[in-house]
């Protein structure tokens, strides 16, 4: 090969060898560019999750330490004065409260009242037009086949149980009293299925004679107003009676039971829309908006029929409706 060919056969190599060169450079910082690129968006990435994480963290922290306001201690008088103070209150409220079961006498009161165990007093005002009219006396009642009584009653719930104390308690009536319902506390306790609770619905109610109803709404609402820190019926009995004139027990139990019923439920209460929130040391268990708190209202607050099929003119007058009766839509 001529000199001439060598040297232009390196040249060319060595061009070539340039080229390869710049073009590595040329290609490297692009390559590192991109690198830094992802590297940076990866950085940013976990830098915002980390400050969510932190606000997060920092929000609940937040609400774990708001301070909440604490109820003050306050004396036996102090007590009175609000407990009364929410009666009243209550008392604009509901001015036609009254008992919830529909009935035309004692009798039916009674057994009403016995029915409502552990079920709503809707349910039982749709099932007894049905008992009184095949059994309307102590006496028929307490005649009356077992089987073709539970059959009846048995949309109320634990109908044998029921039907049992119903037939017993009409034959204790026709017994010991005549076919009457006794007016005196310790002659209706002795009865078959009859509490102090249902002997004071009946005595309040029938009767006029004043009695505290302690149910469950009454249980729960006396316990979140502070009113008692008792848990057993009897002595919540004694230390709300304690703190009204006993005039008021009967009118104060359907306060109560119905503010229970309609606004301050057992699992979400409609604090928002509460008549007593500034008296209430539970106000804020429930939901506290008002336009929230307004979709929890039930029955005639909540634009909704009532749990009596035939209630007091009063009831009516003030906007209420009728129950439906069994096996029609309640819209409850």
């Amino acid at each position: 090969m001529s000199k001439k060919a060598v040297a232009k056969k390196t040249a060319v190599a060595k061009k070539t060898a340039v080229a390869k060169k710049a073009a590595a450079k040329k290609a490297a910082p692009v390559k590192t560019a991109a690198a830094q690129t992802g590297a940076q968006r990866s950085a940013s990435k976990a830098a915002a999750s980390k400050k969510a994480v932190s606000k997060k963290a920092a929000s609940k922290q937040a609400v774990a330490e708001k301070p909440q306001v604490a109820w003050k201690p306050e004396s036996h008088t102090a007590l009175v004065r609000r407990a009364r103070r929410i009666d009243r209150e209550l008392a604009e409220v509901y001015p036609y409260a009254h008992p919830e079961l529909d009935f035309e006498n004692p009798f039916q009161l009674l057994v009403a009242t016995v029915l409502s165990a552990q079920t709503t007093d809707l349910r039982v005002n749709q099932t007894t037009p049905t008992l009184f009219a095949k059994y309307p006396t102590p006496e028929e009642l307490a005649e009356a086949n077992p089987e073709e009584v539970e059959e009846i009653l048995r949309p109320c719930g634990f109908f044998r149980a029921k039907t049992k104390s119903v037939i017993g308690l009409s034959k204790g009536l026709v017994e010991s009293f005549g076919g009457e319902v006794p007016g005196r506390l310790e002659d209706l306790v002795k009865l078959p299925g009859v509490g102090r609770k249902t002997a004071f619905v009946v005595l309040g109610n029938a009767f006029g004679r004043p009695g505290i109803t302690v149910d469950t709404h009454f249980q729960r609402l006396v316990r979140r107003w502070r009113w008692t820190a008792e848990t057993d019926p009897d002595k919540i009995e004694a230390a709300v009676g304690a703190l009204f004139p006993k005039s008021e027990w009967t009118d104060l139990s359907h306060h109560v039971i119905w503010h229970g019923r309609r606004m301050c439920h057992a699992r979400k209460p409609a604090c928002g829309v509460c008549p007593i929130a500034p008296l209430c040391p539970a106000y804020g268990e429930g939901e506290t908006d008002p336009e929230k708190a307004k979709k929890l209202l039930k029955y005639e607050k909540g634009g909704f029929p009532g749990q009596r099929l035939k209630p007091p003119q009063a009831y009516l007058d003030a906007g209420g409706r009728p129950a439906p009766p069994l096996g029609a839509a309640s819209g409850t």
